[in-house]
């Protein structure tokens, strides 16, 4: 380009500079930006430099000064700033349904967004410990896929495949596609989830977004109803464990002082709590009865036990015994 077009885009290349070099505690002196356009092929002098940084103000740029020897010029970023970055980039390198592929390429456009100096910053990994990446880019393009039929009111196709015994892939259903009524599309236990209305069950269903395959948005018209119309997830949510179903049932458990914290994360803080004399509780929630409840209590080792109803406790010791032969 000729030097009297590089000329014209001065102001461009200034915006560039401060936008992508300078941040709240990094600026440029006006000897750097000086230094930097005649890099670009750009002469140019100071009081033609400070015209500009006017132009920039008067535009809506928030150009500051860093009071240094000698002075430095910043402008603040519009966007996101480090801490928001720094937990998005925590976010997307900790997610489990993120191929390291797609991880990388999304940090590097988060990374894209703050200063050269904030980049460093922004060159961590998190460790989850156990944490599995999903091998599959479909993830993005199926909840998307999902989201359309919903706004069109369609109902979905799709393949769905689980693991068999020699941890190969084998499509379920008999090969058949999968159609249902998309009704939520939720976050939990590192991965997405659809929950959908089948019409052969006339109930909820639940599948891992990232196990769909093929998913395409139906002709057919999605099904309404008043279980669809009030579905809430967020009842769901506290009261399955890792997203399988099961009867509905209120228990009591009998909560020890030191386990309490657990407790108000799983269920929240909003349930009914009787204090007990040894500064524990018995706190009464509703859970949906399944394996998996079961191994949480379990789990607790004594922290937390059933305390009633008594066909629930008894249930526990039946699932209890049976896993004990099984052993």
């Amino acid at each position: 380009m000729a030097s009297n077009g590089k000329q014209k885009l001065k102001l461009l290349y200034l915006y560039q500079m401060l936008d992508e070099q300078t941040d709240s505690t990094h600026g440029l002196s006006m000897a750097q930006i000086l230094q930097n356009l005649e890099e670009l092929g750009i002469s140019a002098e100071r009081k033609g430099i400070y015209s500009d940084l006017n132009v920039l103000r008067e535009f809506g740029c928030s150009i500051n000064t860093i009071q240094r020897m000698p002075v430095e010029y910043t402008m603040d970023k519009t966007g996101l700033d480090l801490a928001e970055l720094t937990l998005l980039v925590d976010a997307v390198q900790s997610s489990r349904f993120l191929t390291q592929r797609t991880a990388n390429r999304l940090v590097k456009k988060l990374s894209a967004l703050a200063s050269v100096h904030e980049r460093k910053a922004l060159k961590r990994r998190v460790h989850v410990d156990g944490r599995v990446k999903s091998q599959s880019d479909s993830v993005f393009y199926n909840v998307d896929t999902i989201h359309e039929a919903m706004r069109r009111k369609r109902k979905i196709s799709f393949l769905y495949y689980k693991y068999d015994a020699r941890m190969r892939p084998q499509i379920q259903h008999g090969g058949k596609p999968y159609v249902q009524t998309p009704v939520h599309i939720v976050f939990a236990n590192g991965y997405y989830y659809l929950i959908g209305w089948s019409d052969t069950h006339e109930d909820f269903v639940r599948f891992r977004v990232d196990r769909m395959r093929l998913v395409q948005v139906s002709d057919e018209r999605a099904t309404r109803n008043h279980r669809i119309a009030n579905y809430a997830f967020e009842d769901f949510a506290y009261q399955a464990f890792g997203m399988y179903g099961g009867k509905t049932e209120r228990v009591t458990l009998r909560v020890d002082p030191n386990a309490m914290d657990i407790v108000a994360d799983r269920f929240g803080t909003d349930v009914p709590v009787e204090a007990r004399p040894d500064g524990g509780a018995e706190v009464s929630v509703t859970v949906r009865k399944s394996a998996l409840f079961f191994g949480w209590i379990a789990g607790m080792n004594g922290a937390v036990t059933i305390a009633g109803p008594n066909t629930v406790v008894e249930e526990y010791r039946s699932w209890l015994r049976d896993l004990a032969e099984r052993s």
